[in-house]
């Protein structure tokens, strides 16, 4: 709060808050906006006769396998999120908490950009997993791979595949996680500070919004190419660099593969985040009462 001598109204938290909060906070995330984060998918990785727009692929998705077809692969979206946003939260926070002052935004993107890069190595197996099976129905009946569940897609990727198969991907998709980290952790963190130092705002649901919505939309705009980049590595049979999939794409699409399911990935990245940081800010207040701080 501002005190009587205009010194800044922030307080910054010493609490030591646990690990797995922010696993859990994307968990609960993704399963309100999945629906967005499989069209996504769809539109990056689409067939010659599939629909171009994101509306178009809903009405194709609800026709071709009802309403519960928006939730395919939820259980390897959630698997996902508990390795790898554990992970990236947990060394963010770590990281934060080991700084010997308020550490200012390059510092908060370089410490965001490496716990990000680390959680997504550590998560890639099941975002291989989780892209497959969002997939899985639009591609044609002989080259479906039908995973049930996400442990048979677990154990049949090990077993046709091999272990290699867990990295597919690993390079774009570890871009993405650092990008993404960046986007959410370093920018949530760095507006929330400026709303609450210059402006009236105090840290209620208001100010968590709208630092939330500027992380999305900055989410959403830096990650975009490197979605599509990982979501064409993943799908692929073949084990292909990130400069061959680069080199593909633009001669078939040219340079407006880079901006392909932006609109799906800004809906998604906007609500995505801001629900991961409020069900994320829950988690704390609650942890603080709990412990009667």
């Amino acid at each position: 709060m501002m005190s009587s001598d205009g010194s800044m109204k922030r307080k910054t938290s010493s609490i030591q808050y646990p690990f797995w909060f922010g696993g859990s906070a994307t968990s609960m995330a993704a399963c309100v906006t999945h629906p967005f984060d499989l069209v996504q998918v769809r539109l990056q990785a689409r067939t010659a006769d599939a629909p171009r727009n994101m509306s178009g692929t809903f009405i194709r998705i609800f026709k071709r396998e009802g309403p519960l077809g928006f939730y395919s692969g939820l259980s390897a979206s959630v698997l996902r999120q508990l390795t790898y946003s554990t992970a990236r939260f947990g060394i963010y926070e770590e990281m934060k908490q080991r700084a010997e002052s308020d550490p200012g935004f390059p510092l908060l993107v370089a410490m965001a950009i490496s716990s990000g890069f680390v959680g997504g190595l550590v998560g890639n197996f099941a975002d291989v997993i989780n892209v497959r099976m969002q997939n899985d129905a639009a591609l044609p009946l002989h080259q479906r791979r039908h995973y049930r569940h996400v442990l048979d897609g677990l154990m049949r990727m090990t077993r046709e595949e091999g272990v290699v198969s867990w990295f597919r991907g690993w390079s774009p998709n570890c871009t993405r996680a650092a990008a993404t980290t960046a986007g959410q952790l370093a920018t949530y963190d760095i507006a929330k500070r400026l709303l609450l130092d210059y402006t009236p705002l105090e840290d209620t649901l208001t100010t968590q919004l709208l630092a939330s919505f500027q992380a999305g939309l900055m989410t959403a705009t830096v990650t975009n190419p490197i979605d599509v980049l990982k979501t064409r590595a993943m799908s692929s049979k073949e084990n292909l660099s990130m400069f061959e999939l680069i080199r593909n794409l633009s001669r078939a699409e040219g340079g407006r593969w880079i901006f392909k399911g932006w609109v799906p990935s800004f809906l998604r990245q906007g609500p995505h985040t801001i629900c991961i940081f409020l069900f994320l800010e829950m988690h704390r207040k609650s942890y603080r009462r709990l412990q009667g701080m």
